[in-house]
């Protein structure tokens, strides 16, 4: 009987990795909540808020932000710009929003998915921006936040990495006639980590850093929409 226990186990953790190994981008996690939106009748001015745990996180944080606003958050927790690029079409693209803000980069330096360098971050992004704009999707780019440290992966020394990157994004932005969202220099403190009022771990914002980041956002949205 424990060795019959045993088998159905190791089976069952088999199937999970074999399921994760099948959708490594977590492609299905919004599918449901997706085809809800393609079947619905309201044609407001969507708006897809593209990221990670930062921006997953703002709905946990500050969810009265959203209230009554045409915002689908479509952040998923220690996600890397090439598993946000590989998701792009199911929870972007195939929803017909008016705009989309992209908020990625911290984990590609934090090396979730493995080492990533500035230039392959770009790419992606680019490669985020370039599909929206050849479906008629306006574009926001957004500044990677600050953070001295990474609390998961300590040492990594990500402070000068998250500049040198928003400059990156933001010349390109500039170039492309595309909004920069600049939450990194209102945000970033002396060390170039992130302000202690507005974070609970370094990386992440509290309430105060979301009450702080919201009407950046809602002045570059209003902008990009014009």
């Amino acid at each position: 009987m424990k060795t019959l226990h045993f088998t159905v186990l190791l089976l069952l953790m088999l199937s999970n990795h074999f399921l994760y190994a099948q959708d490594w981008a977590n492609t299905e996690r919004f599918r449901q909540e997706n085809e809800m939106f393609k079947v619905s009748q309201n044609k407001e001015n969507r708006i897809v808020l593209m990221g990670n745990s930062i921006t997953e996180d703002w709905s946990k944080f500050s969810p009265e932000f959203f209230l009554g606003k045409p915002y689908i958050n479509r952040g998923i927790s220690g996600q890397t710009t090439p598993k946000m690029l590989f998701r792009f079409r199911a929870d972007v693209i195939n929803l017909k929003p008016a705009l989309v803000v992209i908020l990625a980069g911290t984990n590609d330096i934090a090396q979730n998915t493995g080492f990533s360098t500035l230039p392959m971050i770009m790419d992606n992004i680019i490669s985020m921006a370039e599909l929206a704009k050849a479906n008629k999707i306006k574009v926001v780019l957004s500044s990677v936040l600050p953070a001295f440290d990474y609390p998961w992966k300590p040492g990594l020394e990500p402070a000068q990495k998250i500049e040198d990157l928003n400059n990156m994004i933001k010349e390109y932005a500039l170039a492309n006639k595309i909004i920069y969202l600049d939450y990194y220099s209102s945000m970033v403190d002396e060390r170039k980590g992130l302000k202690k009022e507005f974070t609970y771990d370094g990386v992440h914002p509290n309430k105060a850093g979301y009450l702080h980041m919201e009407p950046l956002l809602e002045a570059a949205i209003k902008k990009a929409l014009k």
